[in-house]
């Protein structure tokens, strides 16, 4: 049977396993969401590592399962939020135990390919959105979540990434802001697709919330304190759903421009939770007018937290290192 590389990942949200064969092609893969208490807008360092703790051996059961006849030959995991010194959550601390367990289980040592989330959601992006990035190429990556708003130039080194940040968000993620709108509003966490669908529902004018951006580094904390205004004012939940993500979409759009004028014209890949949104891909879309050509979006599956970008990673790394691995 076909070998498979296994990718692993424990983020703040999710608990992802993912098996592909050589080719990038999905074997088996299982996630499970961090659950949340009503109200809240997520969750201690703590109870989200016990979580994947508990999380872990019923995915790798089915895992087991799924690839009973087919060889794990690597296994690829997140090990820390970015490629940068002294990035460290110590959710990826499962993720990191998990793979090291996969890797000297399987009757002989495997290969462990270590990497960042914020590389597994690259690479995720540029699979999905059929974007080739050859060694040495560049392009800009807006990753946009619950926990990063990063716009990036990402050169492809290897197996890996190389990023060089251009801006960050001054405050809230664009990802923050979202979920405190939809928690205001009464929506579950995480809430990206729930305030989604409670937006499209509206038809009437959008209420204005202020889009405000320095050098290309966005600010969420206006945006939602003009949300909050409009939530004491009695306004519709719906039309302050819209209105929010019309918010993040002109925000975005900025930020795209703003790397245009740094670094050039060039590719731009949206990655991260946010990046799902239809509604903010529509009004980009609509925005940038021909150069909408230039923008790329992650498949919306593979926007969120997933282990298909890690294992990726690592089966690009046993590619480029055969010797290591016979």
């Amino acid at each position: 049977m076909t070998p498979v590389i296994v990718g692993v990942d424990t983020s703040n949200y999710t608990t992802s396993l993912c098996a592909i064969d050589s080719t990038g092609v999905i074997v088996w893969e299982g996630r499970r969401v961090l659950a949340v208490k009503a109200g809240e807008q997520g969750l201690m360092q703590s109870a989200a590592l016990f979580q994947h703790v508990a999380h872990l051996p019923e995915l790798l059961s089915s895992l087991q399962e799924a690839t009973l006849q087919r060889p794990v030959v690597g296994v690829g995991v997140s090990t820390r939020p970015r490629h940068v010194e002294k990035s460290y959550m110590p959710v990826f601390l499962a993720g990191a135990m998990c793979a090291r367990a996969l890797a000297t289980g399987a009757g002989h040592f495997l290969p462990v390919v270590e990497t960042s989330h914020q590389s597994g959601h690259i690479a995720a992006g540029l699979f999905t959105a059929h974007l080739e990035l050859a060694q040495g190429e560049t392009i800009v990556v807006l990753h946009l979540s619950g926990g990063t708003t990063d716009l990036l130039q990402v050169t492809r080194a290897n197996h890996d990434f190389v990023s060089v940040p251009l801006a960050q968000s001054l405050d809230l993620h664009a990802g923050q802001f979202v979920d405190r709108v939809g928690v205001m509003l009464g929506l579950p966490f995480p809430c990206g697709p729930h305030l989604e669908k409670l937006a499209a529902t509206y038809t009437g004018v959008l209420p204005n919330l202020p889009s405000a951006i320095r050098n290309g580094s966005p600010s969420f904390a206006g945006p939602f304190s003009a949300a909050q205004r409009l939530f004491a004012n009695r306004e519709e939940p719906a039309a302050i759903a819209a209105a929010a993500l019309r918010v993040v979409a002109n925000t975005v759009e900025k930020m795209i421009r703003s790397a245009w004028e740094r670094v050039g014209s060039c590719r731009v890949l949206l990655v991260g939770g946010v990046a799902s949104n239809q509604i903010i891909h529509a009004r980009l879309q609509e925005r940038l007018g021909p150069r909408k050509q230039q923008l790329f979006v992650c498949q919306p599956r593979y926007a969120s937290d997933n282990a298909f970008g890690v294992a990726l990673i690592a089966r690009d790394w046993m590619k480029q290192d055969v010797k290591k691995v016979t």
